[in-house]
């Protein structure tokens, strides 16, 4: 999604051939896969981070562009809605301290992003889904004035033929609809890429699947939406519906957001091929590249096609090849909210990450001796409820087994553990990020947790709108601090 697109009107015509040219670019990914040594080369984890901007009233304030054209710094972006931007952190070897350092680099960035905000009177907050967002800040007018955003709400709208409709259950379930995708902005994530070997795609991939629900259970950071009290992770929800151009939100293919249906038995041209054909295009743009000739003529193929279309599927792992330095593949880990502090994301990814390396390495943990829909249910699950969450989960025979998250996940924890310092990340390292985890098992209190608990402590002294503000406030004044949300007091 981050390729340039210049107007957002396409022909009949630019469809037809821009299909034609990914099923160019799923045959010459084939042949580039079969290619001795294609993608060799050292894992390394790298991420994005989506922001908010708020006012002095702890509100959305829709300054991006202000805040963008103010700063040189190359890590800042724009993202769908004026008031958020975009981190992107370079990748670091997997090898060593590379969670600290990506914590290091998020406080850097998010230190030049308070720094360019500050004089448009904003503020930075790193947080699944702002407290303070009300319909009226959701509407046309929020887009961002990109043509990448205008023609991917052209494209969902046209696909969709009506408005996108927005139910979610929870305490106070939320019904509303919406002809904008402006509400798909208003969640916003931490994505970690994880670089993967080609012939080991498949099995880490679906080791990532294994590893989410747990990963999202103990991380969950967004609990209320419009004023409404949801799910833990009430993001993975609302970013479902509010992009699903399925008319009637069915049909035979998953949604555009979708944990998927079945294990990855082939490799990842699988996921690419499932995408393309599951899903027409939304953004037509061709290039002038022949990717098979560039193929056989010993390159590497941009496959700008396939790259911009599959940056509108947006699966919660999703695949990515990058064709630069002579192309490799990674795992795209889109679950994770945002926040509340550097040290809590870096805390994250290293438990999703190490996680899925465990599993990945564990014998007994092999997908095919477990039925697909334990994982999917999981995934669900653990972002309604948290660490409260009820899943499912194999014994050491490879039995059922149905637990508390918070029962569960000491002993992932371990698995973790041991994927990371399997990887070569150094035991501090590991000891560092994995208490984070711990630390909120052994609590109870997550950023949702947090959040929710002091709009309980707030609002019978000042109401629903108002403790949402304070809860806001407090929320930025603890993060400021820097320590994980696990130790933040509530009152």
């Amino acid at each position: 999604m981050g390729q340039p697109i210049d107007r957002d009107r396409f022909a009949p015509e630019e469809y037809r051939r821009f299909a034609e040219r990914l099923e160019h670019g799923l045959e010459a990914l084939g042949l580039l896969l079969a290619r001795p040594g294609f993608g060799a080369g050292p894992p390394t984890v790298g991420a994005e981070v989506e922001l908010c901007i708020v006012d002095g009233n702890a509100a959305p304030h829709p300054v991006n562009a202000r805040v963008l054209a103010g700063t040189a710094d190359p890590r800042l972006d724009h993202e769908l809605n004026r008031f958020n931007l975009e981190l992107n952190l370079p990748p670091v070897p997997l090898a060593g301290r590379p969670f600290a350092r990506l914590g290091v680099e998020m406080d850097d960035a998010l230190a030049a992003a308070r720094r360019a905000a500050a004089p448009h009177r904003g503020r930075i907050a790193a947080i699944g889904i702002l407290p303070t967002l009300t319909p009226e800040d959701l509407q046309f007018s929020a887009m961002s004035d990109v043509s990448r955003y205008r023609a991917l709400a052209d494209g969902l709208r046209r696909e969709r033929r009506g408005p996108f409709q927005i139910h979610i259950h929870g305490p106070e379930p939320l019904v509303t609809e919406t002809e904008e995708i402006t509400y798909e902005g208003a969640c916003t994530s931490l994505q970690v890429h994880l670089r993967v070997q080609p012939e080991e795609f498949g099995a880490l991939y679906n080791a990532a699947q294994m590893a989410t629900g747990p990963a999202l259970a103990a991380a969950g950071n967004s609990p209320t939406f419009l004023g409404h009290r949801l799910w833990r992770e009430t993001r993975v929800a609302l970013f479902k519906q509010a992009v699903d151009a399925r008319s009637g939100g069915g049909g035979p293919h998953p949604g555009r957001v979708s944990f998927g249906r079945r294990w990855l038995r082939g490799g990842v041209t699988d996921l690419f091929a499932a995408g393309v054909h599951g899903h027409p295009p939304l953004l037509p743009i061709c290039s002038t590249e022949d990717p098979l000739a560039c193929v056989t003529a010993g390159g590497t193929p941009q496959l700008s096609e396939l790259r911009l279309h599959s940056g509108t599927v947006w699966r919660w792992n999703r695949p990515v090849y990058e064709p630069g330095d002579g192309g490799h593949l990674r795992i795209e880990m889109r679950a994770l909210p945002a926040g509340p502090t550097s040290r809590d994301m870096a805390a994250n990814a290293a438990f999703l990450v190490g996680l899925t390396l465990g599993l990945a390495g564990d014998p007994a943990a092999t997908p095919a001796r477990f039925p697909y829909a334990w994982f999917h249910g999981n995934f669900y699950r653990a972002a309604q409820s948290g660490l409260e969450a009820r899943v499912r989960w194999p014994d050491p025979g490879g039995a059922v087994r149905q637990l508390g998250a918070a029962e569960l996940l000491p002993e992932l924890v371990a698995v973790a553990r041991r994927g990371l310092e399997d990887a070569g990340v150094k035991p501090a390292e590991v000891d560092e990020q994995l208490e984070v985890i711990a630390g909120r098992i052994r609590t109870g209190q997550t950023g949702a947790v947090w959040q929710v608990r002091q709009l309980a402590a707030l609002e019978p002294r000042h109401g629903r709108a108002a403790a949402l503000r304070e809860v806001v406030e407090r929320y930025l004044a603890l993060a400021d601090t820097g320590q994980p949300v696990h130790t933040w007091p509530v009152g």
